[in-house]
């Protein structure tokens, strides 16, 4: 911020202001109010956030709650509820208004015990204790009954003239228990199980009027679990028409009043009686159709059935026919002539048969045999010349020509040819081989 000439502060823009108290709001800390709402508008249609104003009785200030707050508070704002906000004050850069942001509101008074009582039916609800697929079927009309209330009160009274002016037949069971203060859940829970154990058709779980602290029991964890766990459909009438606990939502069946309950598990006898009629005519008329519909079905399958015989003992008949049209069955001996004279034709064509073939097959061999004298000479020719060649080397390398020449072999006493005189003594014997024949010998003397 500047100073002008003659020492005053500049002026800045008003953004510039809104800016700075801006700045020094957020630097405020978090904070706790309690006080009364007043003016509540919300949540807006479009964006979902709530204005209002909370007052005491010597100030007010400007409230906002946004959409995803408002969401989680599990209650309704109004004028004149009591609430407690958590948040920061903020300034509104477009207008500059200070406002109280709550990022936490919760109620106090009759407020917090809804709000608890919205936060323990939620956490139920995701639990599944209020799914409808859950809930146990309550049987249309009940011959046992066990009511579980206060034996003090008016409502058993009206209870049992509901079910005695309705239908005389319902056999009734009461349970005691208190139905208001802070020891009522735990005799709730064990009336419960009391008649539970008596296996009626279902339990009457019922309260005349009073306020939301009156009623406060029907919103118990425990009695809402007790009534989930129970093997007997349980059908509640709490409080007047505009009452709806936490009881309510958890019971198989929720009636509006303790008489609606009555009413509802025990239909009128006059209107079970007209019931009855009327499904007898059903009943009956539903048997007519059938035996008709039957009766039908029974005819079209008796023609079925006929046209099926007929058409399978034609089908029989033609295949007799066939098998009696056969020459076998007309002429037994066909067979077997008609087997001779294929037989006889087969001997005979045999006969003929054997001279032909046996003539071709000599031909074949006088033929074969003279190309094979004719071949025979030219095949041999080409090996008796590499004979004689051959043996004409032989002949010329065979010692035995040597030795036809006036040679001698000399081989010693062990068989070895003698190939040079110092190899010998005097005195060793000598086989000498000759061109014909062979000559023992003896060394007489050695001359090298």
């Amino acid at each position: 911020m500047g100073e002008s000439r003659d020492g005053a502060p500049a002026p800045i823009s008003v953004s510039d202001a809104v800016a700075l108290a801006k700045g020094a709001v957020s630097q405020w800390p978090t904070l706790v109010v309690g006080g009364e709402v007043s003016g509540f508008r919300g949540p807006n249609a479009r964006s979902g956030h709530c204005y209002f104003e909370v007052k005491d009785d010597g100030a007010s200030m400007s409230v906002i709650v946004w959409r995803g707050t408002a969401q989680k508070m599990g209650f309704q704002l109004r004028d004149g509820l009591a609430v407690q906000l958590t948040g920061k004050f903020d300034v509104y850069k477009a207008s500059g208004k200070l406002s109280f942001v709550a990022s936490k509101v919760e109620a106090a008074g009759e407020g917090l015990l809804r709000q608890q009582v919205a936060e323990l039916a939620r956490r139920l609800e995701r639990e599944g204790l209020m799914d409808p697929t859950r809930k146990r079927h309550v049987p249309a009309f009940c011959s046992r009954v066990c009511v579980v209330t206060s034996l003090s009160g008016s409502v058993i009274e009206d209870v049992k003239r509901t079910l005695a002016r309705r239908n005389r037949l319902v056999e009734i069971d009461v349970v005691g228990c208190s139905v208001q203060g802070a020891d009522a859940p735990a005799t709730i829970v064990r009336a419960l199980a009391t008649a539970a154990a008596a296996r009626p058709d279902a339990i009457l779980l019922v309260r005349g009027g009073g306020s939301f602290e009156d009623l406060m029991c029907f919103n118990d964890e425990s009695v809402a679990r007790a009534i989930a766990a129970c093997p007997v459909p349980v059908v509640t009438g709490i409080g007047h028409e505009p009452d709806t606990t936490i009881a309510d939502m958890v019971a198989d069946r929720r009636a509006s009043t303790p008489t609606a309950a009555a009413e509802s598990v025990a239909p009128a006898f006059d209107e079970v009686e007209r019931q009855m009629l009327q499904r007898q005519v059903r009943l009956g008329r539903a048997m007519s159709a059938a035996l008709s519909f039957r009766g039908q079905h029974v005819t079209s399958i008796g023609r079925l059935m006929a046209g099926s015989v007929d058409a399978e003992l034609s089908r029989r008949r033609v295949a007799l026919d066939a098998l009696g049209a056969r020459r076998c069955l007309t002429d037994p001996l066909a067979t077997v002539t008609a087997r001779a004279e294929d037989l006889m034709q087969t001997e005979q064509r045999l006969h003929d048969a054997v001279p032909r073939a046996l003539a071709r097959q000599r031909e074949g061999c006088e033929h074969a045999s003279a190309r094979l004298s004719a071949v025979a000479g030219k095949l041999l020719a080409p090996g008796e010349a590499t004979l004689a060649r051959l043996a004409a080397s032989l002949d010329a390398l065979s010692p035995l020509s040597v030795l036809a020449r006036g040679y001698a072999i000399a081989r010693d006493g062990a068989g070895h040819v003698v190939k040079d005189a110092r190899e010998l003594a005097v005195g060793d014997e000598l086989t000498v081989l000759l061109g014909a024949g062979s000559v023992g010998a003896s060394v007489t003397s050695i001359s090298e």
